[in-house]
């Protein structure tokens, strides 16, 4: 997998995926930034997020959960010195559906967390990642 990233100005820059898709990333005005686009570190928690989440559908899907929605909510907390890597990374998934198993439910995000999200692995080296659901019908 490559990425690149190239300064647009300031402390601004477009991040691009080797799959052919562009984000821009700016740093806070405090650091001189313009407030442009999302935080270098934002970034890593939407990372982790849009992984979990992927796996959480994924995995209903493949029980035949009858699955309409799935919002991961990422609260997190920064060392306070740097590096100022993430110490503390809560997840809270929000699931829609019909007829939902709550043991499934449960399993799916068991299994992301522990298993298939390699973000959430990945991050859990530095940062203790816990995980919640709740489950709504429609």
């Amino acid at each position: 997998m490559k990425a690149r990233v190239k300064l647009i100005e300031g402390v601004s820059f477009v991040g691009q995926s080797e799959s052919g898709h562009s984000v821009v990333m700016d740093g806070a005005p405090e650091a001189g930034g313009k407030n442009l686009g999302v935080r270098p570190m934002e970034m890593l928690l939407m990372g982790l997020g849009g992984c979990s989440a992927f796996d959480v559908v994924m995995i209903l899907r493949k029980s035949r959960q009858q699955i309409t929605d799935c919002v991961a909510d990422i609260d997190a907390t920064r060392a306070e010195t740097d590096p100022k890597v993430f110490t503390k990374i809560h997840v809270h998934f929000t699931v829609t559906g019909k007829g939902l198993d709550p043991r499934r439910v449960e399993q799916a995000v068991k299994l992301s967390a522990e298993k298939y999200c390699s973000a959430s692995i990945m991050l859990g080296k530095t940062a203790v990642i816990t995980h919640d659901f709740e489950m709504m019908e429609g």
